[in-house]
């Protein structure tokens, strides 16, 4: 361990990376973060999200976000010698992460009891969409598969009166992700106890089930008992969203503001809800600037958010006071924006610590470093066709 690193969490921890996209990358990112060193073993054509978003030095946004600061190796697993080296580099192993479908990994010869053979103290993690057994294990799943079988499109389909469409961003994938790492530090916790490794089953499918803080409301048939839903209302300035319904909402804007009721006792329901809510969009569309929306919830004392734009979040004032959005290198001589992770520590380090890797970019580095491997070995290995990408020294 260095010593730029002995502050970190997880600093001494080794790990290595095999999954890909997203939901096995960010695991991996988030225990870089925390200071394990995180090498990803990456396939000849690459993982398919160096193929997403802006390229900046070589290094597309998607992949940039999601593999800042791991050091990265390429392996064809399918070329003679490549699972010898796979096998010596999981003797070094704290900790490996895969999110291939259940039967990927022992078909190449490296599912969990032959590593477990080679490296007792290894902990796996695996992430796939319906879990290792049962009658949908092999079945492909990215993160809309799940989020449409899981009843989050239908609940929003009905809810917004829309037709059903994916989310905005990939739940499944993240929340897999997070959860495995629950599971994976636990079992960091258990081995010191027992000298053994574990073997996780992450099935996306469980990781978004138990997320789901509404999924109550449809396993009882209860969605009638809850509150009504916080709406988007348009001021001055620009839209935000309330969090009230409108019943307690009309009450703050009378009571708190000021506002006349203008309706009367003969008015019929749908009447007098129907003018109260144009008295509402009347006051809020006469707040002309940020201050005076400002102004006018904290009288009233009700929570709301600016319905902001993802372009303009290095203005939010908590992401900019915090560092939330860092800038790191970009390998092309300047910076490219990244999320920080969350963890603050009282004091211990966290963060993200250098850019993405290139594909195979770290071979000399990484085995010379696990495996004690001299450049003309890895050069060796480069000719014999099991290390690929970038050039071996």
């Amino acid at each position: 361990m260095t010593a730029a690193l002995s502050n970190y969490p997880l600093a001494g921890l080794k790990v290595l990376d095999f999954s890909r996209v997203l939901a096995g990358p960010f695991a991996g990112r988030i225990l870089c973060d925390l200071g394990a060193d995180v090498v990803k073993v990456e396939p000849p054509d690459g993982d398919v999200t160096r193929f997403w978003g802006k390229v900046v030095g070589g290094v597309p946004g998607y992949y940039h976000q999601q593999n800042a600061g791991k050091r990265n190796i390429s392996i064809d697993l399918r070329a003679p010698g490549a699972k010898e080296l796979v096998f010596d580099l999981v003797r070094q192993a704290d900790i490996l992460l895969e999110n291939y479908r259940p039967d990927v990994m022992p078909r190449l010869g490296f599912g969990y009891e032959a590593l477990k053979a080679v490296n007792p103290r290894l902990i796996m993690l695996s992430i796939s969409g319906f879990g290792a057994n049962g009658p949908e294990s092999r079945r492909p799943a990215y993160a809309p598969i799940v989020h449409a079988e899981l009843g989050l499109l239908a609940r929003t389909a009905r809810r917004g009166k829309i037709p059903a469409h994916d989310l905005p961003l990939s739940v499944a994938d993240t929340n897999a992700s997070l959860h495995g790492l629950i599971g994976v530090l636990s079992a960091v916790i258990l081995r010191e106890r027992t000298g053994l490794g574990q073997h996780i089953d992450m099935a996306m499918v469980d990781a978004t089930l138990v997320t789901d803080d509404q999924i109550h409301y449809e396993l009882e048939d209860s969605e009638a008992t809850m509150g009504l839903p916080a709406e988007v209302w348009e001021t001055g300035a620009g839209p935000i969203l309330v969090s009230s319904d409108i019943r307690l909402l009309w009450r703050l804007i009378t009571t708190k503001l000021g506002v006349a009721d203008p309706t009367t006792p003969d008015m019929d329901f749908e009447t007098k809800i129907a003018v109260r809510r144009k008295v509402i969009e009347d006051y809020l569309g006469d707040l002309r600037t940020w201050d005076d929306v400002e102004t006018a919830m904290d009288r009233m004392n009700t929570a709301w958010g600016q319905v902001r734009p993802g372009a303009e979040l290095r203005d939010q004032p908590t992401l900019k006071h915090r560092r939330s959005i860092v800038e790191i290198d970009d390998r092309a001589g300047g910076t490219r924006p990244i999320p920080q992770s969350p963890y603050r520590f009282s004091d211990a380090r966290s963060g993200v610590r250098g850019p993405a890797p290139h594909l195979g970019e770290h071979n000399v580095e990484v085995l010379g470093e696990w495996l004690g491997r001299s450049a003309s070995e890895v050069e060796h290995l480069a000719a014999a066709g099991v290390l690929t990408g970038a050039p071996t020294a």
